[in-house]
């Protein structure tokens, strides 16, 4: 570990609630535990549509029958929207952020136009900059006309301002922060004031996370938050990986999968040390 790290390392656990716990979650909060000596929970739960009470009871529930503690306070990402608002207003304030008033339908129609294999982005297909190249009195219009459109980062905008970047991957070292893989992502919608991507990166900053643990397939998301954080000139934490844990058919356990949950094991009368043991029999992949 970087022996110029400030002391004590601070790590967290991120759920979303909507669903219930599974084996997976239960291996990636053990992974962010042991790792830190300040351990914190954290509630993402700005997707107001899926998210559920009854989940996050349970998320704290299941977390404490398996033996794990954490900070005392717990955030919730739905009490934080005027910091995302913030952070968003200091954006578009340096023109790095322009309005999208394109439907999921109208990208892919425009992306098989384009002909080819699209060019992978964060969440699916880059989006092809159709609204990037709008003239700012059409953008005005179409707002003030109140049409529906979300706010997407310019990412090419951001990266000359930026210069070139890296982040530290634990395992592997120092990494360049590989930008062309991004692809100009959404940062809010109407439905959701903040994306992921903004509300992690501001929220691991205001709680002074140095050691962000993920699982694997978040890995390619670390580009574009170390991109964010400059921008925002927030300090950068240090990245551990995880791999991912897999069920008995190879597949990745998933919530809408209810054998796999903490909370049917415990009320098939499974131990917090059968759920470990179980963690710890799971095949993992680490891709």
């Amino acid at each position: 570990m970087n022996s110029s790290r400030r002391s004590p390392v601070t790590t967290r656990f991120a759920p979303s609630p909507t669903g219930y716990l599974h084996l997976g979650h239960a291996f990636a909060a053990r992974f962010a535990a042991e790792r830190g000596q300040r351990f914190l929970l954290r509630l993402e739960d700005i997707d107001t549509t899926r998210c559920r009470p009854e989940y996050s009871a349970a998320i704290l529930e299941d977390l404490a029958w398996l033996g794990l503690t954490w900070e005392p306070e717990v955030w919730r990402q739905s009490q934080r929207q005027p910091a995302y608002r913030a952070a968003l207003e200091r954006l578009r304030k340096r023109d790095l952020l322009y309005p999208c008033f394109c439907t999921r339908k109208e990208i892919q129609a425009e992306l098989a136009a384009m002909g080819g294999a699209p060019h992978p982005g964060l969440d699916g297909p880059a989006y092809p900059g159709t609204c990037r190249h709008l003239s700012a009195d059409e953008r005005h219009q179409r707002l003030e006309e109140q049409q529906a459109h979300c706010w997407r980062l310019d990412v090419a905008r951001a990266a000359s301002e930026t210069g070139p970047l890296s982040w530290c991957d634990q395992a592997r070292g120092k990494i360049a922060a590989a930008l062309e893989q991004v692809g100009d992502v959404v940062l809010a919608r109407k439905d959701t004031p903040s994306a992921y991507h903004l509300a992690v990166v501001v929220d691991d900053a205001a709680q002074g996370v140095d050691l962000v643990t993920r699982g694997l397939d978040l890995r390619p998301a670390t580009h574009l938050h170390r991109l964010l954080q400059a921008l925002l000139e927030l300090p950068t934490p240090e990245y551990a990986f995880h791999p991912l844990l897999l069920d008995e058919n190879g597949q990745r356990f998933a919530k809408r999968n209810q054998s796999a949950t903490l909370r049917a094991m415990q009320q098939a009368g499974l131990s917090p040390q059968d759920v470990w043991a179980a963690v710890d029999a799971c095949p993992k992949s680490n891709g």
